[in-house]
């Protein structure tokens, strides 16, 4: 009896995603981005939602709740109700690294949410304002390694890919920096540009804009390969740092508990978008980085998720970067 009882509920459950999924999205959906409006996760993510939008037949809103390097809006996604309606544009900062950062954290990454899809990855651009004195990377180690702690780099906030990478890029050159956090990415490059900062680690989609219009100088750029849209700038690896190789990932989660079903619809219509080549192609003209069809499944975000939280175990050890 026990056993029948079980095996009703079970199926009453998936009667109950299957109803959802069928009705699903009745109403606007939101994502969360834990970052102020004009960086470059707001920039993407409010790209692939208006198109993701457009195949699920409803609006998708971007609710910005910025705060602890993208913390604050994760631990605001992972108590959202499991239907659907709220979900979380994570990212290798809060969803990746923060549980070896943060000796509290109000949420797992792992337990807490369901991965959706995961979006393309993008590179970093090392860039300086344009009067100081360091032309080239080399020169900028140089100017580091001289003036411990006299060279300022601004990130989007603690936590923040901006804020990592300029960490691991410090440890492994062997250099001190000092770190300005800003609240997003976008007040942190206007002081760059300014020449209130020396440099920042920005993501190629909002970088590209400032570098062609010279507001900035650009040194290095943080991919394998370098980019077609900067030829002419060198990599890390291929400069001062052999192997050096960092880009942000993104993807969509959902709280834990939502119904497959919903999940799998929602998945579906990023699937149609990311296979309309015109719209992947301005992808690309952003050095935004297209990945294999598998790797943007659910499955596969979870998975990388997983190894991420892992790897950066041993990055923060290594590195020994701490937000506590």
């Amino acid at each position: 009896m026990k056993s029948n009882w079980k095996l009703a509920a079970l199926a009453l459950a998936l009667a109950a995603g299957t109803t959802a999924a069928q009705t699903y999205p009745a109403k606007p959906v939101t994502w969360i981005v834990p970052f102020a409006a004009g960086g470059p996760t707001d920039a993407l993510a409010r790209n692939i939602a208006e198109r993701v939008a457009r195949e699920l037949g409803q609006p998708i809103i971007i609710d910005n709740t910025p705060g602890a390097g993208g913390t604050v809006g994760a631990a605001k996604a992972a108590r959202a109700a499991p239907d659907g309606y709220t979900m979380l544009v994570g990212h290798m900062g809060y969803m990746g690294a923060a549980p070896a950062l943060y000796k509290k954290l109000s949420y797992d990454p792992i337990k807490d949410f369901a991965p959706v899809f995961r979006f393309p990855d993008t590179p970093l651009v090392l860039m300086v304002r344009k009067e100081h004195p360091a032309k080239d990377i080399k020169a900028l180690v140089d100017f580091g390694k001289g003036n411990p702690d006299k060279l300022t780099i601004s990130n989007a906030g603690v936590g923040s890919s901006s804020h990592l990478i300029a960490a691991l890029f410090a440890s492994s050159a062997g250099i001190k920096i000092m770190q300005i956090p800003y609240k997003g990415a976008g007040p942190a490059l206007i002081d760059v540009i300014g020449g209130q900062v020396d440099g920042i680690f920005d993501q190629t989609n909002t970088a590209l804009p400032q570098i062609k219009e010279a507001k900035v100088r650009p040194l290095a750029v943080t991919s394998k390969v370098r980019l077609p849209q900067l030829k002419d700038v060198p990599t890390l690896s291929e400069t001062v740092l052999p192997n050096f190789e960092a880009s942000t990932w993104y993807g969509i989660y959902a709280p834990k508990g939502t119904p497959q079903p919903v999940l799998d619809k929602v998945q579906a219509a990023y699937q149609k978008v990311m296979a309309d080549k015109a719209f992947t192609d301005k992808m690309s003209e952003q050095a935004i980085q297209l990945l294999p069809a598998e790797q943007y499944t659910g499955a596969a975000l979870g998975k990388h998720t997983e190894s991420e939280v892992a790897r950066w175990k041993v990055v923060a050890a290594k590195s020994n970067i701490s937000l506590d």
